[in-house]
């Protein structure tokens, strides 16, 4: 972008949509206009930040209109923590963006025949709808503007999450809207413990400190899980955190932690401690209990899962004598939900904890049906693979955002299950997937799902059927 674009004010710009990744669109002298943090019907001064010579970037600096549909955001820390850019806007037209999505990635890169794609469905829930929270502990908090300006002295010590495109910036969260139950109160009176006791926040560019992260997973049936993720051994000071939290949080059912020096905050090659309760909580669904570890994946939303899943098993419209392949099972909540429905369910997982959490899921609800295979999906489903097992009727396949590999995809053809029922939390690689497996695949049905209200992120659930010539 030349030095005369960078910093210039366009001036009352019309806010027109939403595009991707929850910006809004204007357009200006013939370009397209990405501006964040407004809405549909604002009318703005953008401060242009970036571009390109079809395209610019931009920061609202002033409003002269606002939207009919913008709403008072309801969390304090709106506009600098990132997690819910979406709270000015009303929760009916998120859904109608969020389907909206779906069906512009679709024509962009499926460029397939496609059915109607019904309405997003809606959560219930739109504040305090997840079961898991990550917190980062940092010395580096961000300050603002004014703060700043001030040449106050303020402690630098937080716990919270990452500023967007700031790595080592921490905001200080007093109060999150997205995790009921104890979540606020065990993060903010462990803060409030740390800095009475002067205990160490990491340093993320020295790599040092005691305190590191902190990880809270609740479960509608009311169990709760706290790891605490330490930068140092230092045994002392972990009993002196651990015993704080055992003692002022009885409700914690699962208390852990592990020591983490490597240069990331992933632990699924570290060994965790359980400190107090059991080494794992449980969610319940129709019924069926699923085991959940501390390196297990479960679905974020447990109530919007459940509407997910079964969206999922009507998609599949099992009579009870098919053979599924479930890929990417994860902890087998998917195969485990459908196994009451087949004849037979075979889950398919790179994380060999998660297949073991599949294996006691089945196993502890009394499910025989099922098998569970860990591996990298793209060598696990191979030539071999086919000849010693049953042929599959239905194929649901819920890959991470990276969609799946492309040997996958080839695999998929080569196996023609009449029906395949993809599930994604990413519909532009869902979209690209579907454009090779339309050479012999139509997609029948696609119903965007909302598992994360305040957010531009959709999960999507279409059925595709194999073509008979």
């Amino acid at each position: 972008m030349s030095r005369k674009m960078k910093n210039k004010i366009v001036t009352n710009l019309q806010i027109e949509r939403i595009a991707s990744e929850g910006k809004c669109v204007g357009h200006h002298d013939g370009k397209v206009v990405f501006v964040s943090g407004v809405a549909p019907g604002d009318v703005v001064d953008v401060r242009i930040t970036k571009g390109k010579s079809s395209f610019m970037e931009g920061e609202p600096v002033a409003f002269h209109q606002y939207s009919k549909d913008r709403i008072d955001p309801f969390c304090s820390h709106f506009g600098t923590c990132g997690g819910c850019k979406w709270q000015h806007i009303n929760y009916d037209l998120q859904k109608t963006y969020k389907r909206q999505q779906v069906l512009d990635q679709f024509q962009r890169i499926a460029k397939v025949a496609l059915p109607e794609v019904l309405p997003t469905l809606g959560s219930e829930q739109i504040q305090y709808y997840r079961n898991k929270l990550d917190f980062t502990f940092s010395n580096k908090k961000w300050l603002t503007l004014e703060q700043i300006r001030s040449e106050e002295d303020f402690d630098r010590n937080a716990l919270g999450f990452h500023i967007p495109k700031m790595f080592d910036k921490i905001i200080d969260v007093d109060h999150c809207y997205l995790q009921g139950g104890i979540s606020n109160d065990v993060r903010n009176e462990l803060r409030s413990f740390a800095l009475e006791n002067k205990l160490s926040f990491y340093d993320i560019r020295n790599q040092v400190g005691l305190l590191r992260n902190l990880i809270i997973r609740t479960t509608s049936t009311g169990q709760t899980m706290v790891i605490v993720q330490f930068g140092e051994s230092d045994p002392e000071s972990i009993d002196q955190v651990m015993d704080f939290l055992k003692n002022r949080f009885p409700e914690i059912t699962s208390l852990l932690y592990v020591i983490n020096t490597k240069g990331n905050e992933t632990f699924h090659d570290l060994e965790l401690v359980t400190f107090a309760g059991l080494p794992y909580i449980e969610e319940e669904m129709e019924g069926l209990k699923f085991r959940i570890g501390p390196k297990s994946f479960y679905q974020t939303n447990s109530e919007q899962a459940y509407e997910l899943y079964k969206v999922a098993r009507n998609f599949a419209s099992l009579k009870g004598d098919e053979v599924v392949y479930d890929l990417y099972t994860g902890t087998g909540t998917i195969a485990n939900f459908v196994a009451k429905k087949a004849k037979q369910v075979i889950g398919v997982e790179y994380v060999e904890a998660a297949i073991e959490d599949a294996k006691i899921n089945s196993q502890i609800n009394g499910i025989e049906n099922t098998l569970f295979y860990a591996g990298d999906m793209k060598d696990i489903l191979n030539e071999e693979f086919i000849q010693n097992h049953a042929a599959p009727d239905v194929i649901i396949t819920d890959p991470p955002r990276a969609g799946m590999d492309e040997k996958v995809v080839q695999m998929l053809l080569r196996l023609e299950a009449p029906k395949v029922v993809y599930v994604s939390c990413n519909p532009a690689t869902q979209a690209r997937d579907v454009a090779l497996l339309a050479e012999k695949y139509d997609v029948v049905k696609i119903q965007p799902v909302d598992m994360f209200p305040q957010t531009y992120h959709v999960e999507n659930v279409i059925l595709l059927t194999k073509r008979t010539s």
